[in-house]
């Protein structure tokens, strides 16, 4: 049976990625296949309850994937097939058990190597920021018990510090598939077990001890594996 196809506010506009798995599920449930024209952007705005520039923002991203075409004076067409469970995000990963497990291979070998290099690479300011994002993680996930973003400014800031911009924007677009799949359950029940870690993780680097920055990230990354498992049998 055919679930009728149905766009919803998003309640935080955090980035353009929650747009694109919002229209990534519409586009799915309503059968569209490649040529299907979308529906115009004063529409999706209304339906997703974000502004017409963040939709136009955002399927800029999907126009450079080659997953819709924009024609001028005919509207937006999608190009790709697309799944109710797929994520079109900066990598273009399918958002499936197999290639998540395998984008966690490729994260543990980018991320382990970043934060060692900023253990050894890191400036005074770099560490400064690292710690002043480190106490606002910290404090947000004291408070309400979640803290992605925070979290995910934190890492960043480690992997600017490596010294290596390309770092970023392998690891920002493995992160965009994440979140996508770490949806649900609640984020914070992924998260409370990795907590304590980040301020050891933060303490290796500042030390310049650049084999327990590494050691610390991968005891990181292994309650995410266990997280994402656990993730992954629930869905069965």
């Amino acid at each position: 049976m055919q679930i009728p196809a149905e766009l919803h506010p998003i309640s935080t506009p955090r980035s353009d990625t929650l747009i694109l798995d919002a229209l990534t599920r519409y586009m799915a449930q309503s059968g569209a296949q490649p040529g299907s024209r979308l529906p115009p952007e004063r529409v999706l705005a209304e339906k997703l309850g974000v502004s017409r520039n963040t939709v136009r923002e955002a399927l800029k991203r999907w126009e450079a994937l080659g997953i819709i075409l924009r024609k001028k004076g005919s509207g937006t067409f999608l190009q790709a097939e697309v799944g109710v469970n797929d994520s079109f995000l900066s990598l273009r990963f399918k958002n499936d058990s197999a290639n998540m497990l395998h984008a966690l291979e490729v994260r543990r070998i980018i991320e382990s190597e970043s934060c060692a290099l900023a253990a050894q690479r890191a400036s005074a300011a770099d560490l400064i920021e690292i710690e002043q994002r480190l106490n606002e993680m910290e404090k947000v996930h004291l408070a309400i018990g979640s803290a992605g973003a925070e979290d995910w400014a934190f890492h960043a800031s480690i992997y600017r510090a490596a010294g290596n911009p390309l770092l970023l924007q392998m690891l920002n677009g493995i992160y965009d598939s994440f979140h996508a799949f770490f949806e649900s359950p609640p984020e914070q029940a992924l998260f409370s077990d990795s907590f304590p870690l980040h301020r050891e993780l933060f303490n290796a680097i500042r030390q310049r001890d650049c084999t327990a920055s590494r050691a610390i990230c991968h005891q990181i990354l292994d309650i995410t594996e266990r997280d994402m498992k656990d993730v992954m049998n629930a869905k069965r």
